[in-house]
C-alpha cells in the first residue's frame, strides 16, 4: 500500500505535508519490520534533502525500537549533520550512543534501560547502581570509542568522573570504633 501511495505521488501532485507523512509512516513500517536496508533504500529515493531530513527528524521523535533509533540517529548524524542545530545534533549523537551501550547490553535486559537512551551517563549511573560492573565496563569502552574527538555534551573525563564517584562510595566502610574492655 506504502508503495501505491508513493507511485500515486509520482504522478500527481500531493501537498508537502502529506508526503512527509506517508514516507514517515512507511518508513516507520519498514524499521519496525527490521528492514533497514529498504528504509535506506526509501530515503535515498526522497529527491528534496528537506523532506528527507523533515521524514527522519519526526521518525526518529516518535521514539520507535532501539534498532530504528539506533538507525535514524546514525543516518541524520551521517546525512545531515550540518543541518541540524548544535543542540539537536548533541542529542541525536547522544541518542546514538545511547542505543548503541544499549546494544551491547544482553537482550532481556534491554527494555529496563531503553527510557534512558538519550541519556548516556544516566544510563551508566543506573548500570554502576544496579552492581552491573561487567556491563558497565563494555559500556565504558564503547562510550571511549565513541567519544574519541567528539563533542556531544559530555566527555570521557565525565565518564571517568562519574566512575570515580562511585568507586569512591563503594570503598567508604561506615563503622563504629569499639574499644577493647578488660
Amino acid at each position: 500500500d506504502y508503495e501505491l501511495c508513493e507511485e500515486w505521488g509520482h504522478l500527481y501532485p500531493v501537498p508537502r505535508e502529506d508526503l512527509i507523512n506517508l514516507h514517515r509512516e512507511h518508513l516507520l513500517h519498514l524499521l519496525q519490520m527490521g528492514d533497514m536496508e529498504k528504509a535506506l533504500q526509501l530515503l535515498q529515493r526522497i529527491e528534496d534533502p528537506g523532506i528527507c531530513l523533515a521524514i527522519s527528524e519526526q521518525s526518529l521523535d516518535q521514539h520507535p525500537n532501539l534498532a530504528a533509533s539506533h538507525f535514524l540517529a546514525d543516518y541524520l548524524t551521517a546525512y545531515f549533520y550540518a543541518n541540524l542545530t548544535t543542540a539537536r545534533r548533541n542529542e541525536i549523537q547522544a541518542l546514538y550512543m545511547g542505543s548503541k551501550v544499549l546494544l551491547t547490553l544482553p537482550e532481556p535486559s534491554r527494555v529496563n534501560y531503553f527510557h534512558l537512551s538519550s541519556r548516556p551517563l544516566l544510563m551508566l549511573e543506573q548500570l554502576l547502581m544496579n552492581m552491573k560492573v561487567d556491563w558497565v565496563t563494555v559500556a565504558v569502552q564503547t562510550l571511549h570509542q565513541l567519544l574519541a574527538g567528539q563533542e556531544i555534551g559530555f566527555t570521557v573525563e565525565d565518564i571517568d568522573n562519574l566512575l570515580s564517584k562511585y568507586a569512591e562510595k563503594a570503598l567508604n566502610f561506615p563503622f563504629a570504633l569499639k574499644e577493647k574492655r578488660s
